[in-house]
């Protein structure tokens, strides 16, 4: 479980910087919007501390890891209602990353609050 849980962090964090470096037009051409290039990025570094967080294996660890995932998925929920009310870009490929940010966060936290006496690792 220890691993796992780490492998969970390191997709997401590579799935918001992706998503990132999308919107800064370096992975596709078209797909460029600043304000979502930003957000993506600082989620990807908050999530980089949750892990950090987790492997440091403190008393807050666990809550670090919860924050982190928290806010990511605040932030994603914002990305997705910016882009149900027409703001930035509304391809299929930012409906399907967005769906698939929120699904990774939601299993992420559900597996910290289920291992609540747990180490947060192990």
């Amino acid at each position: 479980m220890r691993s796992a849980l780490a492998i969970l962090f390191l997709i997401e964090i590579c799935l918001y910087a992706t998503a990132s470096l999308t919107h800064a037009g370096f992975v596709l051409e078209g797909h460029e919007h600043r304000q979502a290039m930003i957000a993506e990025a600082v989620i990807s570094a908050v999530l980089l501390l949750g892990l950090i967080s987790l492997s440091l294996d403190r008393p807050w660890s666990r809550t670090a890891a919860i924050s982190a995932q928290s806010f990511a998925l605040l932030g994603t929920l914002v990305g997705a209602f910016t882009i149900a009310v027409g703001v930035g870009p509304r391809t299929t490929l930012d409906y399907i990353t967005h769906a698939v940010m929120i699904l990774l966060l939601v299993t992420g936290l559900a597996w910290l609050a289920r291992n609540r006496n747990a180490s947060p690792l192990g």
